[in-house]
C-alpha cells in the first residue's frame, strides 16, 4: 500500500535566536559581569581583524541582537547605535595586517579580542568568546561557545560591534585608495579585488601577504554578498 504523500515541506529550517540565558545562568552564580567577545575579519586578503567585548545591560538588551552575518548592513548600524545607548561597557581592539602575517589569523583573532576585553571599563567576572578557543591571558575566567554569536546576546552584541567597526575602517581604506575598490568588498577574495591586486599588487601595511600568494586560489565572493 502506497505511503500518503504530506504536503508540508519535508525540512523546516529552525533558526535559532541568541538569548540572555547564559549570562543569567552566571549571574545566579554569583559571575557578574558578564561580557560577550567575538571578532570581525578572519578570511580577508586585506585590513585587521577586529574584535570587540561587550558587558549588556540586563535591563536594556536591545531588541533584534543576533549574530551580526544573519544581519543585513542597516541592520546592524542601527544595532550598533542601540548598544552604544544601552551598553554598560563597550571596548574595541584590532590588529593590523602586519601583526596577523607576524603570527597567524587565529593568534592574531585570540590576540584582538584579549585586548578588547582588557580594555572594558568595567571588570567582567566571566568573558564568553565565540568559537572553539579561550583567548590566552584574560582578567577573568573564560568560556568558548561554538557559534556564540547565535547563542548569547553578548556576543552577538559584539559581533555586531566588531563588524560595524571593522566596515568602517575598510571604508576609510577605500576613500584613501580608491584601486581597490575596499568599501565595497571590505577586502574579502571577490573578483574585484582579486583583478586589483593582479593589477596593482599589494598595499603595504594593508594587504596580508602571509595569505599567499594572497590566498588568490580561494573561492570567490562576490560584492554584493557582503552587504
Amino acid at each position: 500500500m502506497a505511503r500518503a504523500r504530506s504536503d508540508s515541506p519535508p525540512l523546516i529550517e529552525i533558526i535559532e535566536k541568541p538569548d540572555f540565558s547564559i549570562e543569567a545562568r552566571a549571574m545566579a552564580r554569583g559571575q557578574w559581569p558578564v561580557a560577550g567577545m567575538d571578532e570581525a575579519g578572519r578570511g580577508p586578503l586585506a585590513g585587521p581583524v577586529v574584535a570587540a567585548a561587550v558587558i549588556l545591560n540586563p535591563a536594556r538588551i536591545p531588541t533584534g541582537l543576533d549574530d551580526s552575518k544573519r544581519l543585513t548592513h542597516i541592520e546592524r548600524e542601527e544595532l550598533f547605535s542601540a548598544i552604544l545607548a544601552t551598553a554598560l561597557g563597550i571596548s574595541m581592539a584590532s590588529v593590523c595586517a602586519e601583526g596577523i602575517d607576524r603570527s597567524d589569523i587565529r593568534k592574531a583573532s585570540l590576540e584582538a579580542m584579549r585586548r578588547a576585553l582588557h580594555g572594558l571599563p568595567l571588570k567582567p567576572q566571566l568573558a564568553l568568546a565565540d568559537g572553539r578557543d579561550v583567548p590566552p591571558g584574560l582578567c577573568c575566567e573564560g568560556q568558548a561557545l561554538i557559534k556564540g554569536d547565535q547563542r548569547s546576546q553578548s556576543i552577538a552584541a559584539a559581533s555586531i560591534v566588531a563588524k560595524v567597526m571593522r566596515d568602517r575602517m575598510m571604508a576609510g581604506c577605500g576613500r584613501t585608495d580608491a584601486r581597490y575598490g575596499f568599501e565595497f568588498h571590505m577586502g574579502y577574495a571577490t573578483p574585484r579585488h582579486r583583478a586589483a591586486i593582479t593589477t596593482h599588487g599589494a598595499v603595504a601595511r594593508w594587504h596580508r601577504v602571509s595569505f599567499s600568494p594572497f590566498r588568490l586560489d580561494a573561492p570567490e565572493i562576490d560584492d554584493e554578498s557582503l552587504l
